[in-house]
């Protein structure tokens, strides 16, 4: 009989095939991405700069089939493909500690789609956001997907998996953070709340948008003006218009 106190060992990360020439030359630039393979077609390397020569990684010269036969089908691989080492995981505690220059956070309540994720990552590298928190049960874990979407994001911005959102949250008050969630019923607008860098954006899941207790954990829930032709927008939209208005805001 299995005794319930022992400690459960953590799961063994495996390797998977990132793909594509943005991803790549991200993952190639980022010392903290450990690489195994780096299969090519003819003619790509010069596109992907010198990163694999200088971590000494030998280019395996291989034909577009042979590569996609390694991929999801239907991979736009562009010539080349990673084989990669998820990204070390690092906690909100840990990020907090090491953080040096303020920057926003992304907080993102049951977002499970990666392609969503992705674009996410994508806007927050683009707007200097300092991290993204996941929850560990209801989001997508680092795949080929999510890095592809992503387009070299999820090599500049670190993803942050916390148990619960809400403790989450609480901490993050506790270091002067703002907790502002995004809600489409929301009376003030984004702009209209004249928001600095260190804000936490909370945004909700595809569909119902956020949780009630997470709304309810924000200090202040804001909306996009939208017309009122659409309902609402996709999460990773929202994410990058809301990104753009609260950089404007913290320059200006």
């Amino acid at each position: 009989m299995s005794n319930p106190n022992r400690e459960r060992k953590p799961a063994v990360a495996r390797s998977y095939w990132l793909y594509g020439l943005h991803a790549a030359a991200a993952a190639l630039a980022n010392p903290k991405r450990q690489i195994r393979r780096m299969l090519v077609t003819q003619g790509v390397l010069e596109k992907v700069g010198e990163g694999w020569q200088e971590r000494k990684l030998g280019a395996e010269v291989k034909s577009a089939q042979d590569i996609a036969r390694l991929l999801p089908e239907g991979a736009v691989h562009q010539g080349i493909a990673l084989e990669v080492m998820p990204l070390e995981e690092i906690s909100l505690e840990e990020y907090l500690v090491q953080a040096g220059e303020q920057k926003p956070l992304l907080l993102l309540d049951q977002v499970t789609d990666p392609h969503n994720v992705g674009a996410i990552l994508r806007s927050a590298a683009a707007f200097d956001v300092g991290a993204i928190v996941l929850t560990r049960d209801h989001a997508p874990q680092e795949s080929a997907v999510l890095a592809k979407a992503s387009s070299g994001g999820i090599e500049i911005v670190p993803m942050l998996t916390v148990t619960n959102l809400a403790q989450a949250m609480e901490t993050l008050k506790k270091h002067s953070y703002w907790c502002i969630g995004l809600d489409g019923e929301a009376k003030q607008s984004i702009a209209e709340a004249k928001l600095g860098k260190q804000t936490a954006l909370v945004l909700g899941a595809e569909g119902r948008g956020l949780r009630r207790l997470t709304g309810e954990r924000c200090d202040l829930l804001v909306r996009l003006p939208i017309s009122s032709a659409m309902e609402s927008l996709n999460v990773s939209n929202a994410a990058a218009i809301a990104l753009y208005v609260l950089r404007q805001g913290a320059i200006s």
